[in-house]
């Protein structure tokens, strides 16, 4: 399994306790804390938590989501007003996608503000049944655009294909290579399917089905997976 190192705990709440507390380990450690963290409901409580311990130490970070759906950033799809709720204003959480949810135009804001980030202290991805993260999706016709080491664009607008029916959007995607760009790499699931997928995804020596398995087979950094029942 090459990069990959599996963290198994009791429940969800023991994990999400758990994240929250190495992410706010790490970035005490770091002058300018940087982070790149995934959407979903999943992981709403561990950035509850991470804002409830910087409110009492007075830590902030800038964060920028991992992928977001292109539309408003007040529409309930969106995962920089989740970011945003959760963490109150303890943190710079910065869109990559344009207010009124452009595709063009947020393509351009997504490059925009990643120039202004270096290497993440660290990253915190999901995974979907069908072998997602951000949003690489196996049907996307630029999937090589976000999965591919040597492309050099730090996110890419893409379409899944089929369109989600809970969420027929547009989004922008952070590259796997830019996802790389960071200190630690953490990823977060839950259920017996998840891993089920994961580990199939491990034994894959290409990108399809499960394009996870790109994630999983790079050896640049390790990956942590986090899984709870």
């Amino acid at each position: 399994m090459n990069a990959m190192e599996l963290h198994r705990y009791s429940d969800t709440a023991a994990m999400c306790d758990a994240l929250a507390s190495l992410l706010a380990d790490i970035c005490t450690t770091s002058t300018a804390p940087a982070l790149a963290l995934a959407g979903g409901k999943t992981p709403l409580p561990i950035y509850r938590a991470l804002a409830q311990r910087w409110s009492r130490s007075g830590q902030r970070a800038r964060i920028v989501p991992t992928d977001d759906r292109c539309v408003a950033h007040v529409h309930p799809a969106s995962n920089i007003a989740a970011l945003r709720a959760a963490f109150g204003g303890g943190a710079d959480c910065r869109a990559i996608t344009a207010a009124d949810g452009g595709d063009a135009a947020s393509l351009a804001i997504a490059k925009d503000v990643l120039r202004e980030f270096d290497t993440f202290d660290a990253v915190l991805l999901g995974m979907g049944e069908d072998g997602h993260f951000a949003s690489l999706f196996p049907g996307a016709v630029n999937l090589r655009d976000g999965l591919a080491i040597d492309v050099r664009d730090d996110a890419i607008l893409t379409t899944p294909d089929p369109l989600p029916p809970e969420a027929p959007f547009s989004r922008i995607s952070l590259t796997l290579p830019r996802l790389l760009r960071t200190r630690s790499a953490h990823l977060c699931i839950t259920g017996a399917r998840k891993l089920d997928i994961l580990e199939q995804a491990a034994s894959q020596t290409s990108d399809l089905p499960y394009p996870v398995a790109a994630l999983l087979r790079q050896t640049s950094v390790a990956v942590h997976v986090h899984w709870s029942p």
